[in-house]
């Protein structure tokens, strides 16, 4: 069954003055769009009111996003200092990102480095990747190595090293490798929640305002192929 968070059930990985970080489930919505659904950031929102009983309205700021399939690391700005620092860290890449992902076929190669160029169609929300480039393409690249060979699946360890729309969606499967669960590229069918399994498993950063550096480690969904992994 799919557990949607609300402000009681929230997996909280840190929390201090100036962000909250956030173990995303599947299907929770980082920000609002069409469907109308409660996105996390007014769940988040509702747990810093409540928990710290403040009135009015409450400051969050969303730095980054994760695709409504996928699980994992989401930072929030709890101070406008935070969000302007954080704005900055994430544009200019000086984030470590880690993914981890379950595909079905096993990449030709047990690690390596992939680059492509990818096209976004806004039409089906979908970017393709190419091996060269062509018009309107931006450069995509990561590296990713297989961590453990499970039955019928390959864990995938993949650190990004741009971050563009669908980016390790759309790799993965130019490689014929697509993530479980994952129609939209190339998946034969999809998981029973709807999510796909791909999670944002680790992110090292530099803390907007203390300067020390954080290393946040999200727990794999309770999800019998994720406890094999």
């Amino acid at each position: 069954m799919k557990i949607v968070s609300d402000k009681n059930n929230l997996q909280i990985l840190h929390e201090d003055n100036h962000i909250i970080v956030i173990n995303k489930r599947v299907g929770d919505i980082v920000q609002g769009d069409k469907t109308g659904d409660k996105p996390l950031s007014e769940v988040v929102k509702e747990y810093i009111k409540d928990k710290y009983n403040k009135p009015g309205e409450v400051f969050l700021g969303v730095v980054h996003r994760l695709d409504r399939p996928t699980t994992g690391i989401v930072v929030f700005a709890r101070t406008s200092k935070a969000l302007t620092r954080l704005n900055e860290l994430f544009a200019n890449r000086e984030t470590q990102k880690t993914y981890w992902a379950v595909v079905k076929n096993k990449p030709a190669e047990k690690e390596a480095k992939l680059v492509h160029y990818l096209k976004r169609n806004e039409k089906n929300n979908t970017s393709k990747a190419h091996s060269r480039e062509v018009p309107d393409s931006k450069i995509a690249s990561l590296d990713y190595k297989i961590i453990k060979e499970l039955n019928n699946y390959f864990a995938l360890e993949i650190n990004l090293h741009t971050g563009r729309h669908h980016q390790i969606r759309a790799q993965l499967s130019a490689i014929g490798s697509p993530i479980k669960g994952d129609l939209k590229y190339g998946f034969d069918r999809s998981n029973p929640d709807g999510g796909i399994h791909l999670h944002a498993r680790k992110l090292v950063f530099i803390h907007p305002v203390s300067r020390e550096e954080l290393s946040i480690t999200a727990p794999v969904p309770d999800e019998v192929v994720w406890k094999n992994v």
